[in-house]
């Protein structure tokens, strides 16, 4: 039986409860399993484990929680509460974007299962949706186009998500392997052997490129945000070239003031975005 997606979004929105000092609960099943995810992966996430983990039957997990599926989306929650609440301050759209970037990259490696959470369907508790508001307010004062900033804060979480991957793949593989990445290459002598016939890549490694590597993480994201910097320059040259909600060029108004609108349909969907909550 198909379960009703209403169902997810109360258990995740409904207001949290002073929990008994006995007896199980909805929050202690959820910081059970982020603590069970943290040590294991969500590939050693189940129902029966955080059972365990609590004493007591899988069964009783079932009365607080329907499924895997809606614990992983209430373990997910949980730990986005763990943001610091943002601050107010004057600080320009890059440095809060910064910040925010910084702030989920560090709580992906405390909790790398995070980024093994696949799918678009997902539903969001508050504090993602709070975390989520935070990061569109750095660029919604900007000269981009709100589609635009929804895709600049899409391509950011992808980013974050993606160098998280690698800590979880890591991970998983010292795990299995009880040998650490490090170990692992040390041990490839025979691969190094062949390598001196490929120029460019003997030229590199002979000029120290893999002596001292560049951290992954600030040397993306200083790229992508410099990718974006460059998309708010020139919407900044443009913004009274073209219509500031579908991007098409304007026609001069009669009366020499700048336009900002191609049309009123455009206009009014501005109108109703900047309503929307």
């Amino acid at each position: 039986m198909t379960r009703d997606p209403d169902d997810g979004v109360e258990l995740l929105w409904r207001e949290k409860e002073h929990e008994p000092r006995r007896g199980l609960t909805t929050g202690r099943i959820v910081r059970a399993a982020v603590e069970l995810a943290d040590a294991e992966g969500l590939e050693g996430l189940s129902m029966r484990k955080v059972a365990d983990r609590l004493g007591f039957t899988t069964m009783s997990l079932y009365r607080h929680v329907p499924g895997r599926e809606q614990l992983i989306e209430l373990m997910l929650d949980e730990v986005m509460g763990e943001h610091p609440r943002p601050q107010e301050g004057e600080a320009g759209w890059r440095t809060r974007l910064e910040a925010v970037a910084r702030q989920a990259w560090e709580l992906r490696r405390r909790h790398p299962w995070m980024a093994e959470v696949r799918g678009t369907r997902h539903l969001p508790g508050p504090n993602g949706v709070a975390h989520y508001d935070h990061m569109l307010a750095a660029l919604s004062g900007t000269s981009l186009r709100p589609p635009e900033v929804i895709a600049a804060i899409a391509l950011i979480g992808r980013f974050v998500d993606a160098e998280a991957l690698v800590l979880v793949e890591t991970q998983r593989e010292e795990r299995r392997s009880g040998v650490s990445e490090q170990e692992w290459w040390g041990a490839r002598e025979s691969l190094y052997e062949r390598l001196d016939h490929y120029p460019t890549l003997t030229h590199l490694w002979e000029n120290g490129a893999w002596d001292h590597p560049e951290d992954s993480f600030e040397f993306g994201l200083a790229r992508v945000l410099d990718g974006i910097e460059a998309l708010v320059h020139q919407r900044d040259e443009t913004r009274y070239e073209n219509c500031q909600e579908c991007g098409t060029p304007l026609e001069p108004a009669p009366s020499g003031r700048p336009r900002v609108y191609c049309s009123r349909a455009c206009r009014q969907r501005a109108y109703r975005n900047r309503k929307s909550p």
